[in-house]
């Protein structure tokens, strides 16, 4: 089951049919037994031929007034990317203190108007000289603390500012644009499963400059820890999103540049594709 926001309503496709809703994005998704609700709400509707335009043409990111969070170092192979970046400046100890650590790396990533939705453009910093995009599997928790959902993350990264200095960490990750969600909240019966792949390549003038696939087995957290900790001692009224961390790096000598195209594919919910672009000054 998927679910699309759209300029004027969200769409929800099961089994091949489009079906247009009156809720609310927040109202729709921000229950517990998602799937139960949307199954029911097929079932007394009538499939739209509308829908498929809408999602076409309208479509947005699948986002109401949740907040997105990030966690990190979830993956050795971003560990050891993390340390590298920061050997520098002295840090590169502190990631292998996390990636082995009971508590998690998590921070605030974007409010819900600075995410961009398939098809959109995300920025690099112009006071960043080495951005990566960074693909993951974000979760949909909903206010109970429970995960009802799934969408793909690209949690822009600027590794030249965090590895100057840890604490700049949230410059290095949240500024206006640094993150895409999309293109759908997928709502499976039951929570993804351990082979899932993600996938991501980078296209330059029309050359694959890099591209890799990883199965989510890989990360040492599970979903539920990770949203366990977040909700610890924060309250989400219409719940929120958590991007859970990549193993996909390019490599050190690589950088985004203005114009590349990022896609981004994970098993079942579908393909995430942005065009990097440079924010420009107010």
């Amino acid at each position: 089951m998927k679910i699309y926001k759209t300029k004027k309503t969200a769409v929800i496709v099961h089994e091949g049919n489009y079906y247009l809703t009156s809720e609310s994005w927040d109202s729709i998704v921000n229950r517990d037994k998602l799937y139960d609700y949307l199954l029911a709400e097929t079932k007394k509707s009538t499939p739209s031929d509308i829908a498929i335009n809408l999602i076409e043409k309208e479509l947005l990111p699948p986002i109401g007034s949740q907040e997105v969070w990030a966690a990190g170092v979830t993956y050795f192979r971003s560990k050891e990317a993390r340390m590298d970046e920061s050997k520098d400046s002295g840090g590169a100890s502190f990631y292998d203190k996390v990636y082995d650590a009971d508590r998690p790396e998590l921070f605030f990533k974007s409010t819900a108007e600075r995410v961009v939705g398939h098809g959109g453009y995300v920025h690099i910093r112009k006071d960043s000289t080495w951005n990566v995009p960074e693909p993951e599997l974000a979760l949909f928790i909903n206010s109970n603390g429970n995960i009802e959902g799934y969408t793909i993350g690209n949690d822009m990264s600027s590794r030249s500012i965090e590895g100057e200095n840890m604490l700049y960490l949230p410059q290095a990750k949240t500024y206006s644009r640094s993150a895409a969600l999309g293109p759908c909240l997928y709502v499976p019966a039951s929570p993804i499963p351990s082979n899932t792949t993600i996938e991501m390549e980078i296209i330059r003038n029309g050359k694959v400059m890099y591209h890799d696939i990883v199965q989510i087995s890989q990360m040492k957290r599970k979903h539920t820890e990770l949203a366990s900790w977040l909700f610890r001692e924060l309250d989400f009224p219409s719940g929120c999103f958590l991007m859970t961390g990549t193993c996909l790096v390019p490599s050190n000598d690589f950088t985004l540049a203005v114009n590349d195209v990022v896609n981004m594919t994970i098993d079942g919910i579908g393909m995430l594709t942005n065009t990097i672009d440079v924010k420009k000054p107010t």
